[in-house]
């Protein structure tokens, strides 16, 4: 739609212009005299649909495009909280899960999934949720109870002890995924990706994701070796050759293929 805007005014200043729908930005040529003469219109344009255009060299703009904002409700007359976890195909660490009610008003152009974003932008968004949510709470479960319930119970678990930190008692429950154990008495819809899809659950990604770093962090310092201050617990090849070098800490997830290749038996570190 955004394409066939763009295509229909720049024809009707009378410049032809083939542009792929997949590319953002785009760059196309103009005669700048036209876009003096049609600044308005340009300018219209602009507002409603681009960041703003960008003069690069003689007639080439670039047009950048707004990105789609993220719903803010699923249910406008219920207070709901977006659920998320972070931490589920890690091989150390707990996984931790955090859950968000926003303001039925709260826009922020920024926030979107936190794996879309910096890790500075990740920590000043947490700030912002923090500040603006009329609630939210982290949920942890050790690496013990995740080897005792398997990786997707703990999932779910954590995401309930989220819940269950709320200063407010939210009437529904937007989780991302597809799968869910339901919470006692608080109805729930689950949204595939979800955490592109709406502010309340993109929010609860931020503060699991990044409290979840932190940890990661401090356990750098007790077990360097591992690299968790860059991998985070995740499976990387660094991590692994630790691991068969090493052996494994007390916060490794036992019940995981912590090799890659099916061996589970490693001695501890």
């Amino acid at each position: 739609m955004i394409c066939d805007i763009l295509g229909s005014l720049l024809c009707r200043i009378r410049y032809p212009i083939s542009m792929p729908v997949s590319m953002i930005p785009i760059t196309v040529n103009i005669e700048m005299s036209l876009i003096d003469v049609y600044k308005d219109r340009v300018f219209l344009f602009c507002v409603q649909y681009l960041y703003s255009p960008t003069v690069i060299s003689g007639r080439k703009v670039t047009f950048v495009f707004k990105k789609d904002m993220l719903l803010p409700y699923l249910h406008k007359d219920l207070q709901e909280a977006g659920c998320d976890e972070a931490g589920r195909g890690c091989l150390a660490g707990a996984v931790y899960a955090a859950a968000v009610i926003l303001p039925k008003d709260f826009k922020n152009e920024l926030l979107n999934d936190s794996k879309q974003l910096t890790e500075k932008q990740r920590y000043a968004l947490r700030e912002v949720i923090e500040q603006q949510a009329l609630a939210w709470s982290v949920g942890i479960v050790t690496p013990e109870e995740i080897d005792q319930i398997n990786i997707l119970n703990a999932s779910f678990l954590a995401m309930h002890r989220a819940v269950d930190g709320l200063s407010l008692r939210p009437q529904h429950l937007l989780i991302d995924g597809n799968r869910f154990k339901p919470y006692p008495e608080i109805p729930h819809t689950t949204v595939v990706k979800g955490d592109g899809k709406y502010l309340s659950i993109a929010a609860a990604s931020i503060l699991a994701k990044t409290y979840r770093d932190d940890y990661m962090n401090r356990l750098h310092e007790e077990y360097p070796v591992y690299d968790w201050n860059h991998n985070k617990g995740y499976p990387t090849s660094k991590h692994r050759a630790a691991i068969a070098a090493h052996g494994i800490s007390p916060y490794h997830r036992k019940s995981f293929n912590l090799l890659g290749d099916g061996q589970l038996s490693i001695p501890f570190a």
